[in-house]
């Protein structure tokens, strides 16, 4: 059996973490959900810039957008909508068949947003508005500013996906705010099934790390901070708060890793996904990780609910020297900048592309 159907039959989710127009209309997602079981989807501004400028799939789109008077951001989060409402589509019938627990796709708000919570309350309900699919997350970054805009969407009832977590506190904050969101929704008299994932980011802890520590050490932070969330995560859904909640008629915000890809040439290319196999959470891989999973992939021992080793890991990492709670920050703080860059950069190469496709007098490109 493929390590990818062992993973769901153990309650895992997997999720794929790209999205291009190519990979809809050759039917490679479609061959991924039926062969890989693939449940679902997550994107960021990389990977769409990386989508628009790997080749000519969205000339098409980009060029009869400028004739219906859009740019910049608008055009691009129509751009991208497109691609995302077809995916969510194709994701449908897991998402009915789990009752709504799985089969989502995510699309960002504006990175340039991350300080502002008004801004980003507003984009979050216009991107939800406009993509008009009960399957799409909405992704705000887990940063302080995005706490209080998280809460406020949810008792919107705009589905979240939290973006942007690296330790165990920044991701309490993040459950903290879904937990309030539902809580002012039940006071309300309003439908508590709200969905919401929470992303922890994994490999980039270890990028971060691994140049401070020796080398029995390298790459077991990521995993040891995931372990560790695990257990808070396990806590969270077993705590009276939680269970009042749930008896009221709501479902658990779900833990997700992100960023699984290894980064390390001389680690195995399947280590975090192999290593952080529970039920209840979500795994979203880049392609390239996908089919070494779907290959050779062997998942470990399911994550023990009381976290395991994380905290004699973590401990012993700390007295290597690396101070975790400041690196904890940092990536988050990283992590944002990097967003914001590529964002600029997505909506730059979109603005030189309406710029070439008009100087050449070209009519909307067939495909």
């Amino acid at each position: 059996m493929k390590a990818t159907q062992q993973l769901h039959d153990l309650g895992q989710s997997l999720w794929l973490d790209n999205i291009t127009r190519t990979l809809l209309d050759d039917g490679t997602l479609a061959r991924y959900i039926a062969e890989d079981s693939v449940t679902g989807l997550t994107s960021n501004p990389s990977i769409f810039d990386a989508a628009i400028g790997g080749g000519d799939a969205y000339d098409a789109g980009i060029h009869a957008k400028s004739l219906a008077g859009l740019a910049g951001e608008p055009l691009f989060i129509e751009l991208a909508l497109e691609d995302l409402r077809r995916a969510a589509d194709l994701f449908r019938p897991v998402f009915d068949a789990t009752h709504q627990v799985d089969g989502w796709v995510s699309m960002e708000v504006s990175p340039l947003l991350a300080a502002d919570t008004t801004g980003t309350i507003a984009a979050a309900e216009a991107i939800h508005a406009q993509a008009q699919r009960p399957n799409l997350f909405v992704k705000i970054p887990g940063t302080p500013e995005g706490i209080p805009a998280i809460e406020e969407a949810i008792f919107r009832g705009i589905p979240i996906n939290v973006t942007l977590l690296f330790s165990c506190e920044q991701y309490l904050a993040a459950a903290g705010a879904y937990l309030r969101g539902i809580e002012r929704r039940v006071a309300a008299g309003l439908d508590p099934q709200v969905a919401s994932v929470a992303s922890l980011f994994i490999s980039r802890w270890d990028v971060a790390a691994n140049p401070q520590l020796p080398t029995d050490l390298h790459n077991a932070l990521g995993i040891a901070v995931g372990k560790q969330c695990y257990r808070a995560y396990r806590e969270l859904l077993a705590s009276p708060r939680w269970l009042k909640l749930a008896a009221a008629g709501a479902r658990p915000q779900r833990l997700l890793w992100a960023s699984t890809g290894t980064k390390d040439p001389n680690a195995p290319d399947t280590l975090y996904v192999d290593a952080l196999a529970a039920p209840d959470t979500v795994d979203t891989v880049p392609e390239k990780t996908l089919h070494a999973v779907a290959d050779h992939g062997k998942p470990g021992a399911v994550l023990p609910v009381d976290g395991g080793d994380a905290e004699a890991m973590l401990a012993k990492i700390a007295k290597a020297g690396v101070d975790i709670a400041a690196l904890a920050l940092k990536l988050q703080q990283d992590g944002a900048d990097a967003f914001v860059k590529s964002w600029k950069q997505l909506l730059q190469r979109i603005a030189d592309k309406q710029a070439a496709l008009a100087a050449r007098g070209k009519e909307p490109i067939a495909r």
